[in-house]
């Protein structure tokens, strides 16, 4: 048998290396994590303790801005526009939690398309972008919102639930969360959900106030937060803000 041209050889081991690297980032890709950490209702604890935060681990997260509750009158416990304004300047994402928080499947269209547009018009007076993504007040969606929503350029609304979501599967104006954080939620309940990411899903976790004195029921401690936090960094999770989900899980 003839022995092998050397440039026959070179480019055999060369295609060889490469196919090996490429399998590998594609193994990489399929097992890494990805999180996304959203915080609702414009709590002021999400401006003071866990903004710092996020960025002391390098996370990305969105903050769902409503005008609901007390928000126009209660500056203790609420953000003010100038503080949200301060975490789009931080590089965190600015999304709509719509101006009065009211369950979208019981209003009017007309009432929740101006509830929508007028965090829309908050935010560019503001200096902030027009949001790109939702999230639902009370986790109610409805058909007739998602058509608003789709007219009006949003590529990601946040539900209920307690799965991860799959880009394939899922609708990305109805995407579920894995995780909402309360009182009684627990360190082993927030590993489960980080476990649930993986394979091309994704794990969206849900917060409140750190702590969130006005609504205690969906309050979390700054203990726990934090120690939430190390998880996420101790198993090398990817964590984004809601709008960069085309960059990791673009939907079908």
């Amino acid at each position: 048998m003839k022995p092998m041209h050397p440039l026959f050889v070179s480019l055999s081991i060369a295609l060889l290396t490469i196919s090996l690297v490429l399998g590998l980032d594609g193994e990489k890709k399929k097992a890494e994590r990805i999180v996304v950490l959203t915080f609702d209702d414009s709590v002021a604890s999400q401006a003071t303790f866990v903004a710092p935060l996020l960025k002391k681990y390098g996370f990305g997260a969105t903050f769902y801005i409503t005008e609901g509750f007390e928000f126009t009158t209660d500056k203790q416990h609420y953000m003010t526009w100038e503080q949200i304004k301060e975490l789009h300047e931080a590089g965190f994402e600015i999304g709509n939690h719509t101006r009065r928080h009211k369950g979208v499947a019981g209003q009017p269209l007309a009432e929740l398309t101006a509830d929508i547009e007028h965090i829309e018009k908050q935010c560019e007076a503001h200096g902030i972008p027009r949001p790109t993504t939702f999230c639902y007040p009370a986790y109610q969606t409805s058909p007739a919102a998602v058509k608003v929503l789709q007219e009006r350029g949003y590529r990601y609304a946040r539900a209920g639930g307690a799965r991860a979501f799959d880009p394939k599967e899922d609708h990305p104006l109805t995407l579920p969360q894995a995780f909402d954080g309360k009182p009684e939620s627990t360190l082993e309940q927030f590993k489960a959900a980080v476990a649930m990411a993986g394979d091309g899903k994704v794990a969206v976790m849900t917060f409140h106030g750190v702590p969130d004195i006005k609504h205690p029921w969906v309050s979390t401690t700054p203990e726990l937060f934090e120690a939430y936090l190390k998880v996420l960094q101790e198993e090398g999770c990817r964590v984004i803000a809601m709008r960069d989900l085309d960059k990791y899980a673009k939907p079908n």
